[in-house]
This record gives C-alpha cells, structure tokens and sequence, in this order.
C-alpha cells in the first residue's frame, strides 16, 4: 500500500483496527515490564535527588519540545489524502523546527541552572536539548507507518530502543554517573528510534516545494501544536512550582509517583489511541459507526484501566516498597491521591480523540486552554501546601472540568453524555466495589509480606472484578463481547 493513497473506511476496519490494537499492546505491555525492571534496578542505585534534577530539566525541555512536532503528524495521518511533496515540506519543517530548538534550549540551559538553583542543570540541560534534534528526524516516518496502520514495525522499533536506552542507563548508573544515566537513557532511545524509522519506512523526503497545499495541515497542526503547549505547561506546572519552592527531594518523591502511577496506564491507554485517531478518521462521515466506534472504544479501555487504577491505589504501599524500594515510601500518599485523578482521567481526555478525527482542530484547542487554566489555578492554590496540596489540586480540579469539557466536545456530533456513561458505567461500579473487596482483604493479610499479600490481593482483585462485572446488568454479554474482541486481535498478528 502506498503512504499516499486516500484513507477510506472499509468492512475490515475493525479487524485491522483490533489487530493493530493487540500489537500495540502486546507492545506495551512488554514495554511495561522492562520498564518496571529497570525501574527497580534503576531506583536502587540512584536516588531521590537524581530523579529530582531529571524532572527539573524534563519541565523546560519537554515544553520545548510541543514545538518540534508542531501537531504536523497528526495532520498527516488524519487527512485523508496527502502527497509525497506535502509530506517532504512538513519533514523539512519538523526537521528545522528540531534544530532552532536544540539551539534555543542549550542557550538557556545557565537560566535554568540559576532558576532551580542548581548548577548541574547547566550541562544535563545541554546534552537533553539534543533530543530534539534528532526526534524532529523522525517524525514524519512515524507518521506515514501510523497512517497505514503498520503498527508491528513501530512496536518492534520502540522495543529496540528502549532495550537500548535502559541497557546504556543501567550501566551509567553502576558506574557512579548517577543522573547522567537517565540522560543518555533518553539520548540513545530517541536516536536509536529515528534511524530504525528511517530503516523501516524507506521514505525519503525531497527538496522543499512551492505551492504544495500544506497551509490546510499547518493550521491544523498549529491548532494542535497551541493545544499541547497549553496542556503540557498545565501539567508540568506541578514540578516546576514543586521544584522551585520545595526542591529537589519533594519533587523526586512527587514525580517518580505519578511516573508509577502513570506507566501501566499509559502503556495500556497508548495502543487504542494510537489505533483510534486513523480509524476514527475514516469513520468521520459516518456518524453511527463513528459514534460505535467510540462507545467501543471508551468500553475497552475502561474495563482495563479503572481496575488497575483502582488496585494501585489500594495496594499502593506495597506496589512502592516492592518496585522503587522502601527509601520511597513518602509517596505512597502523593500516589493515592493522584490515583483518585487517574480513574476518571484516561476517559475524559478521549474527548480529544472526538475533535481531531472530526477535523475540529480550533474547537480542540480552545476547549484545551480553558481545562489548562483551570487546573493551573489549581496548582497554584495547592503549591504552598507542599506535594500533597498540588496532588490534591489537580484530582479535584481533573473531576470539575470533566462533564462541562465533554459537553462542549460532543456538541454537534452523533455522541452524547448518555453514551459515554453508558460505556464507563459497568467497569466504574465493578472496580471501586472490587477496590473495596481488597481493602477488606489487604489489612487481613500484611502479616504474609509484601510480596505475597500484594499476590494475593491480585488473584483476589482480578476474580471479583470479572465476577462483578458478570453480576452486573449484561455483564455477561460484555464479558463475550471481550473475549470475541481478545480473539480477533490476537489471530494472526504479524
């Protein structure tokens, strides 16, 4: 198939969809084990302190960063049809944008030493501006390979390179370079991506051309690019204010328990999403499988995401001790609390997932700068509580923009509030009465250990949970429904 043939929906697009969607999470699943391993080894070398001033330098160079995509992959893979000139102007965008970037974030790598009071961020600042340099690379390959869906060749690269990265950080950080180990983790894995990329696409972009009809997909990408910049200031407005008013020990405690939090979340959230937006885009004519789709799709990854949250949270102490060791056991609290955020959050940002398949890149942004301030203002009030307040801040301010932001998101679509409860409904009541269940169990057996009652309260968790949903109203109904889904996007993968 060619990068650039038109996009059109077809009776196989939910095999192919599923199918994607079982490679990507077989992929991130396996990633999340590697990256919970070196998470424990990684953990028990470094300290605090080192996590502490990666997150400081992670909030400059990672708003940075916004910019060198500048929304234009997902222009390329929503538009239904491109061309080889189109694609070669947005690579050389991205590319230059990559560069002034580098550039930019090098040059003020002294204001962020001086900013955090810490003179170490002068060179790790440096060496990570590079990042964006080399992804800027790369990133319309990945696009064209997301476009057509070839998600086992993007799963094998991202393996590759995280294998690679944490292979380099382990053996840093055995070797004393303490902080410098996640620095050059980040490095290797960002180059080793784009030149599998480049390897695997087999893409090469020509020279820039006049009057190729990109200003379409550059306005969409800016609308995209203004949504992600106010996102990401908005939720990295905790640590840099962690940071500057509490240092780097606070911080280090409050980033690595939203990073735990956060990891088995994202590598199950990551597939659907990244197998939603192009079938979405397909289906955007069609208003009824459209809407399907999305019901689908939010019924998955609810069923999947609010039990592990709900589980995390009830067994966060001993998910802590076991993975980061007991030197951590200061965030157990940061973790629960932002746990309460993460079981309605997944879901709520799906509206996202609405507005860019239907093309809606301006309604994207604005209702992305209204939730931004919101919860930024939160985190301002919270600030001086220390870790807990911010923690706090942002799980109450994640549940008062939920309804209102998917209100407006739906707003003159074929979807609406009563679909997206219906979806959620089942895996929500399930899951707090299955965290209820090992609440119970979990302070009957601490006497076994750690390890063991964590076990326990799994086996435990997982059988309530499918036997709960089975209670419920055609509970048993979903159940097949999940299983017939599990068969289609295990057959035949490769």
């Amino acid at each position: 198939m060619s990068f650039f043939a038109p996009q059109h929906p077809n009776t196989d697009l939910k095999k192919q969809s599923l199918r994607g969607g079982a490679v990507t999470l077989t992929s991130q699943s396996l990633s999340l084990v590697i990256h919970l391993g070196s998470t424990m080894i990684l953990a028990r070398i470094l300290s605090p302190q080192d996590y502490g001033i990666i997150a400081m330098v992670a909030a400059i160079t990672g708003f940075a960063g916004v910019f060198s995509d500048l929304g234009l992959s997902t222009a390329t893979i929503q538009r239904d049809k491109i061309s080889h000139e189109q694609v070669s102007n947005l690579f050389w965008i991205n590319a230059g944008l990559g560069l002034i970037i580098t550039l930019v974030v090098a040059s003020l790598s002294p204001a962020v030493a001086w900013f955090y009071h810490t003179p170490q961020l002068v060179w790790v600042t440096v060496v990570l501006s590079m990042n964006f340099m080399i992804t800027g690379l790369g990133v319309q390959h990945q696009a064209l390979l997301t476009r057509q869906m070839r998600f086992f060749s993007l799963a094998k690269i991202h393996i590759f390179s995280m294998l690679l990265g944490i292979g380099i950080a382990i053996l840093m950080a055995l070797h004393g370079y303490r902080y410098w180990a996640l620095v050059f983790n980040t490095i290797t894995l960002s180059a080793s991506n784009t030149f599998c990329l480049w390897l695997v696409a087999r893409w090469q972009p020509c020279l820039p051309k006049h009057k190729t009809g990109i200003r379409p997909m550059i306005r969409f990408g800016s609308d995209i690019a203004g949504f992600n910049t106010i996102n990401f200031f908005a939720r990295n407005l905790d640590n840099i204010l962690i940071g500057r008013y509490h240092g780097s020990g606070p911080l280090g405690f409050y980033s690595k328990a939203y990073q735990l939090l956060m990891m088995p979340i994202t590598n199950f959230r990551a597939p659907l999403d990244k197998v939603a937006l192009p079938a979405m885009s397909r289906l955007q004519n069609d208003h009824e499988r459209f809407r399907d789709y999305y019901m689908e799709y939010l019924s998955i990854l609810s069923f999947i995401y609010m039990p592990l949250v709900t589980f995390m949270f009830v067994c966060s102490d001993n998910i802590i001790k076991i993975i980061l060791g007991p030197q951590w056991i200061k965030a157990g609290e940061i973790f629960r609390i932002l746990a309460i955020a993460a079981l309605i959050q997944p879901v709520g940002s799906s509206r996202g997932l609405v507005l860019l398949s239907t093309g809606q890149s301006r309604k994207y942004l604005f209702q992305g700068v209204t939730v931004a301030l919101i919860i930024s203002l939160a985190i301002v009030l919270g600030v001086s509580k220390g870790a807990k307040g911010v923690a706090w801040a942002y799980a109450i301010s994640v549940y008062a923009v939920l309804f209102p932001s998917l209100f407006f998101s739906y707003k003159n679509t074929s979807i609406h509030i009563g679909h997206f409860l219906e979806a959620i409904k089942q895996p929500f009541a399930a899951s707090l009465a299955m965290g209820v269940i090992c609440y119970l169990l979990l302070s009957k057996i601490r006497i076994f250990g750690d390890m063991a009652s964590l076990v326990i309260c799994l086996i435990t968790g997982i059988l309530s949970y499918l036997g709960l949903i089975i209670f419920f109203s055609r509970g048993l109904k979903n159940l097949l429904k999940y299983y017939e889904y599990s068969k289609l996007m295990f057959k035949n993968i490769h």
